[in-house]
C-alpha cells in the first residue's frame, strides 16, 4: 500500500505508476476527500486548493494525476471514448485502495466530476459517503464541444502547448489523448446520464453560470434524476473553474457540505 503521503509519492493503478500527495490529517483520524482532475488538469495544477480544503474541513485530502497527466505514467492511446467510465470502474478502485482510504467523499472537477459519479453510481462502495462534483458531464452539448474545438486551435497556433508543457510530461500526448477523444464525431451521441439513477449518497453540485463547457442543464439533469439529496452552488462571474475562480465560496460551501455528512454520521445509530 503507498500510504499516507505528505510529498509527492508514487502509488500503482491500473498498471500505471500514478503521482499523488496529501493533506491534513490521515484516513486513520480522519475523513478524507479524494480530489479528481479535469481533461488537462492534474496533481499540480490543483495549486494551494488542496491545502486550503484541508484546513478549512479538518479532514485529508488526497490528489494524484491519471495516467497521461502531470507527471504520472503516459496513458495508452488513443483513448477509447468510454474512458472516463474505464477510470471510474478499473482505476479509481486501486487509487483508493493503495491510499488506504476508509470513508470520505470524492470531488471531482469537469472529467474527475464525471469519474466521480460513475464510481459512486457503478460501484458499491460504502466508504464512499458523499460527492462534490464541479462542472460535471454527463451528457455532450454542442457549446462545449465547440469550445473543445477552440481548444485544438490555441493548442496547434497558440500559447496552450507552451503553458501545458510545465505541468504535464508530454503535454502532445496529454491534450490529444483528451481531445481527440472529445472531438470524435461518435462522441456526440455519448450520454453518462443513467448513472445519476444509482446514485445513494447526498452530492453537492458547483457550476460557473458563465462555463463554457456547459449549461446548468447538466446539473438540473443530476437534480432531476437523483434519488438521494442534492445541494447546488451555482456561482455568478465564474467560467469553468470555481475552485480557482471562487476559491471561497467553494471553500466555504465544501466544508459546510462535510460538516452535514459528519451531523448526518454520528445521528446514525450503530448496525450490527
Amino acid at each position: 500500500m503507498a500510504g499516507w503521503s505528505r510529498e509527492t509519492a508514487y502509488l500503482t493503478a491500473g498498471g500505471k505508476q500514478l503521482e499523488y500527495r496529501c493533506w491534513g490529517t490521515g484516513p486513520e483520524a480522519a475523513p478524507t476527500i479524494v480530489l479528481l482532475h479535469e481533461g488537462l488538469g492534474c496533481l499540480a495544477l490543483w495549486r494551494d486548493f488542496p491545502e486550503k480544503l484541508a484546513q478549512r474541513t479538518g479532514w485529508g485530502v488526497i490528489a494524484f494525476s491519471r495516467a497521461g497527466y502531470g507527471q504520472s505514467d503516459p496513458a495508452d492511446l488513443p483513448r477509447p471514448l468510454d474512458y472516463m467510465t474505464r477510470e471510474a470502474h478499473e482505476v479509481l478502485p486501486q487509487v483508493l485502495d493503495a491510499v488506504g482510504f476508509r470513508r470520505g467523499v470524492l470531488m471531482g472537477h469537469s472529467d474527475g466530476a464525471t469519474i466521480a459519479a460513475e464510481y459512486a453510481g457503478g460501484i458499491e462502495d460504502f466508504r464512499v459517503r458523499g460527492l462534490i462534483l464541479m462542472a460535471p458531464h454527463f451528457f455532450t452539448e454542442d457549446m462545449g464541444l465547440a469550445e473543445i474545438a477552440r481548444a485544438k486551435e490555441a493548442f496547434d497556433k497558440g500559447d496552450l502547448k507552451d503553458r501545458m508543457a510545465k505541468y504535464h510530461r508530454d503535454a502532445e500526448a496529454t491534450f490529444r489523448g483528451w481531445n481527440d477523444a472529445w472531438l470524435d464525431p461518435k462522441f456526440r451521441d455519448w450520454n453518462v446520464a443513467e448513472v445519476i439513477d444509482y446514485l445513494r449518497v447526498p452530492a453537492l453540485a458547483i457550476q460557473g453560470r458563465d462555463d463554457p463547457y456547459g449549461t446548468l442543464a447538466q446539473i438540473e439533469e443530476l437534480e432531476t434524476r437523483a434519488y438521494s439529496p442534492v445541494d447546488t452552488l451555482i456561482l455568478d462571474d465564474c467560467k469553468h473553474a470555481p475552485h480557482l475562480e471562487q476559491p471561497e465560496a467553494v471553500l466555504a460551501e465544501v466544508a459546510e457540505f462535510c460538516a452535514r455528512l459528519e451531523r448526518i454520521e454520528a445521528a446514525e445509530p450503530e448496525t450490527a
